[in-house]
């Protein structure tokens, strides 16, 4: 870190951002150990266990457009403020659903504040981190997730006998880590580039100032304020040939970071270890190695993501990710599909994610739109991203029993495949840039890649 930066400050800015992450990951995962329990509870069909667990993933959808139609008026602090209330209550309300259809209705609500958050957060780490560490910052959005998601395995796992009523305490302990960012959110200030947004120059100025020192702020808030005063806003700034062209990118990103399987594989890991032959005791043990995993393959990457660049790990990583998904497809065309090996593939498939194509892409989508459009543009890509998910976790366990194991896997193979041809050919390098620098890669005449700084 640059030496003029006040890096506990920051810290805590990034890290009370990022933890709407931890929100994000502990409600997409804590449905994982308890969906064998609420099949039994509910008589699930595959494809009712489908909607069980994508009703959230929809609710996704709807909450992401709402955020960014709203993030330009009151803020990013004021809406997560909300979002982390509204976890607290569907936690709450899923926790006490008496039937299946109220199940579903909480977690669709519950899905309004993972969209909520998916957008906002991200946001707002962008928008305070400087340039030199915002790969690093943005990072901690991703691992903020994962730690969610550690965190719900683990509270699966001790709670998988605890009677009956055992799901029910699994979401119900969703509200504690509500609480936690609720307070630390409160207490957090709006990002400058939204303070300016708002005609709050003062406010912007004083928060950048904190972050990395009043020389450094006056050149920023003047960039910032450049930015926004060339163009007349986002309805009419989506018609700019750059904001298409970062759009396209960012929808092509989207579609196959989610068609890839990632959320296949972490939501239905206890099935998909049951099918190689694990017990219901030991595929949940399992998901607790799978989460640290990608706990500690995320830590690596706050190592590589400003070192190497964003560009050169997505594309190793969604290479890393084909190889993986090939393997299982020759276990299962060998029939040797169970035991341990089966659970190594699946850890280098994650490894190769948490390290390379997590982390980058929710530090890359905030980053390549302008200043103006920003909240606005950044719906089109976490709203399609959402319903891709959505569709493919619906579909997975039909897909998986019926269409066979080695379709459903060769089919992934061959989107990590294409998300790793796509980020070669159409996305740039955008490490060590100012937001308002990459704007400019999108407008250059032949869209010439941005000199990178060694």
């Amino acid at each position: 870190m640059h030496s003029s930066i006040n890096r506990g400050y920051l810290t805590f800015l990034a890290v009370t951002g990022a933890l709407g992450g931890l929100l994000f990951g502990f409600d997409i995962a804590i449905i994982t150990g308890a969906g064998p329990f609420i099949t039994r509870r509910f008589a699930l069909s595959d494809l009712g266990l489908g909607w069980a667990f994508s009703s959230l993933l929809f609710g996704c959808v709807i909450g992401c457009f709402v955020a960014g139609r709203l993030a330009d008026r009151y803020g990013r602090r004021r809406l997560l403020v909300q979002v982390a209330a509204l976890f607290a209550l569907t936690s709450i309300a899923t926790a006490l659903a008496g039937n299946f259809t109220a199940f579903v209705t909480a977690r669709f609500l519950g899905g309004l504040a993972v969209g909520g958050v998916s957008l906002l957060s991200p946001m707002y780490v962008a928008e305070v981190a400087p340039p030199s560490v915002r790969g690093r910052m943005g990072t901690l959005y991703q691992l903020s997730i994962i730690t969610g998601v550690i965190i719900s395995y683990g509270i699966n796992y001790l709670l998988r006998d605890t009677g009956a009523n055992n799901w029910r305490w699994m979401f119900l302990s969703g509200v504690v880590p509500s609480a936690i960012f609720l307070l630390l959110i409160s207490m957090a200030p709006e990002t400058p580039r939204f303070l300016a947004l708002a005609g709050k120059r003062e406010q912007a100025f004083h928060v950048l100032a904190r972050i990395g020192g009043a020389a450094s702020a006056h050149g920023e808030i003047a960039e910032i304020e450049a930015s926004i005063r060339k163009q007349p806003g986002a309805v009419s700034g989506f018609r700019r040939l750059g904001v298409r062209r970062a759009l396209l990118a960012s929808i092509g990103l989207a579609i196959l970071v989610q068609v890839s399987g990632i959320n296949t594989i972490m939501d239905y890991a206890p099935a998909i270890f049951q099918s190689a032959g694990w017990k219901i005791s030991g595929a949940l043990a399992s998901t607790f190695i799978v989460g640290l995993t990608e706990f500690v393959f995320t830590v690596l990457s706050l190592w590589m993501i400003d070192r190497f660049g964003r560009k050169p790990l997505y594309v190793v990583g969604s290479l890393g990710m084909t190889v993986s998904l090939v393997l299982l497809v020759a276990t299962i065309a060998e029939g040797r599909f169970h035991g341990t090996f089966v659970l190594a593939v699946i850890l280098v498939y994650l490894a190769f994610f948490s390290a390379c194509v997590g982390p980058v892409f929710w530090t890359l989508v905030p980053e390549i739109f302008p200043n103006d459009v920003r909240s606005a543009a950044m719906i089109v890509p976490v709203l399609i991203q959402w319903v891709a998910n959505a569709v493919v976790v619906l579909f997975f366990p039909f897909a998986f029993h019926v269409i066979g194991k080695a379709s459903t896997f060769s089919f992934l193979a061959v989107m990590s495949l294409a998300q790793g041809i796509f980020t070669l050919f159409y996305i740039p390098e955008t490490k060590h840039k100012r937001l308002e620098e990459i704007e400019a890669y999108w407008t250059a005449p032949k869209k010439q890649a941005l000199s990178v700084e060694p």
